[in-house]
């Protein structure tokens, strides 16, 4: 049986408060109101302007692919991992890995604008390193779990 255990707590605890609700938050602003300076404050850095059309029209298709395919998986996920269910497993491993996949498009696109107006303690962290991090401890878990490894 999946039954939750204390790291899937943990998962779940950090994924709602450090991934879920600060992107549901940003892409919400971004989707809606997308020309606005707490959007780019918020996407880009403080005081930063979009490079170029690319650079908004890719910011603004994220928000939307964001709230149309990524929180929800998220979301789903999370509330069937603590149901005990594979199929929450499943999209919870989807979810990570949609987490990592991005950071990384992210990394090589986007590092060398919002690393220098955030400094490298809230890069490395709630900017873009929890992303990665907890992307992969999802993937890794979910695999493990459905494994039938216990913890």
């Amino acid at each position: 049986m999946l039954e939750p255990t204390l790291i899937t707590w943990v998962l779940v605890i950090f994924g709602v408060f450090f991934i879920f609700l600060p992107i549901l938050y940003a892409q919400i602003q971004m989707a809606f109101r997308p020309h606005s300076q707490r959007s780019k404050d918020i996407i880009i850095g403080k005081g930063e302007d979009w490079r170029d059309k690319t650079h908004f029209r890719t910011a603004n298709g994220l928000a939307w692919a964001d709230l149309m395919i990524w929180l929800p998986l998220l979301a789903a996920g999370s509330i069937g991992v603590l149901q005990s269910q594979i199929w929450g497993y499943v999209l919870w491993a989807g979810s990570g890995i949609v987490s990592v996949y991005i950071s990384i498009v992210l990394w090589f696109s986007e590092r060398e604008y919002v690393y220098p107006s955030c400094g490298p303690l809230a890069y490395y962290t709630y900017v873009w390193g929890f992303f990665v991090y907890w992307g992969i401890a999802v993937v890794t878990y979910s695999l493990l779990r459905l494994a039938n490894i216990q913890f």
